[in-house]
C-alpha cells in the first residue's frame, strides 16, 4: 500500500474510522489508484497492532462507500471511481468537516460572524 496509516488513541475518532478516513483521503487525493491492492485485513491488523475486527469494519465501511472492492481469496482493491463521483466524495468530506467545526463553534458560543472571520483568516494563512 502506498500510504502509511497513523493511528492515535487520544482523540474521539474510533480506530476503524481513522483507517477509513486515511484510506479514503488517499483515494480522493489520487495517491491510491484504481485496482491497487490493499493489505489483507489480517496483515493490516498486525502492522497497526490492532484487532482484526477493527480492520474488517474499516474495510466494510470503505466497501459500503464504493471506494474498495473485495475478491474472495484474492484480497481488497481500490475501486475505480469516476471523476464526478470523486468530486462529490471530496465535497461531501469537506462539508462533513465544516459541519464538525460549526458544531464545535456553537458549543463554544462562537458567533457565526466570528466563525467567518476565523475561517477567512485560516484560509489566508494557508496560502
Amino acid at each position: 500500500m502506498a500510504i502509511d496509516i497513523i493511528l492515535t488513541n487520544t482523540g474521539d475518532v474510533p480506530i476503524y474510522q481513522q483507517i477509513v478516513d486515511q484510506i479514503k483521503g488517499a483515494v480522493l487525493r489520487g495517491e491510491l489508484g484504481a485496482d491497487e491492492p490493499l493489505p489483507s485485513i489480517r496483515l493490516l491488523a498486525k502492522e497497526l497492532q490492532i484487532s482484526v475486527i477493527t480492520t474488517k469494519r474499516a474495510y466494510e465501511e470503505l466497501e459500503k462507500d464504493g471506494l474498495i472492492y473485495t475478491i474472495p481469496g484474492k484480497g481488497s482493491f481500490v475501486a475505480g471511481v469516476d471523476q464526478r463521483r470523486l468530486n462529490e466524495s471530496k465535497e461531501k468530506l469537506v462539508e462533513e468537516k465544516i459541519k464538525e467545526v460549526i458544531d464545535v463553534a456553537e458549543r463554544l458560543a462562537v458567533s457565526r460572524d466570528d466563525l467567518r472571520v476565523i475561517f477567512n483568516r485560516a484560509m489566508e494563512e494557508e496560502r
